[in-house]
């Protein structure tokens, strides 16, 4: 079974920092894109950033120059470093991952964390 588990929300106030991680675990023969998307309330689920096995990223307009995708060396972990945080990024934040496994090529979304900006 594949489990994508995150951690590191939390409340921070406008400008301040927060750094995601979300860690792939279970039965897996490969790990292709990673990303973290979003939703905020009423709103739709958007993607925030995204890193290939080859560390190619994209990032939302909205976050460009603030935020900061990863992945660590075995290229089972994600990160996400939040920098000069606004109130608008206030989100739940979701974990993504293109997997390979027993099932074949699935997509996997972790349990989400929540992260609130204060004014």
């Amino acid at each position: 079974q594949v489990q994508l588990v995150e951690s590191g929300g939390g409340l921070v106030q406008a400008g301040g920092s927060l750094r995601l991680s979300c860690a792939a675990s279970g039965t897996i023969f490969s790990i292709n894109t990673m990303g973290w998307y979003r939703q905020a309330p009423g709103k739709q689920r958007e993607l925030v950033a995204t890193i290939t096995r080859g560390d190619s990223t994209t990032y939302a307009d909205s976050v460009k120059g603030r935020f900061t995708i990863a992945r660590n060396n075995a290229g089972n972990t994600v990160y996400l470093q939040m920098n000069t945080l606004k109130p608008e990024d206030t989100a739940v934040y979701y974990c993504h991952a293109a997997i390979s496994g027993v099932l074949g090529l699935r997509n996997y979304w972790g349990q989400g964390t929540q992260v609130t900006v204060s004014s």
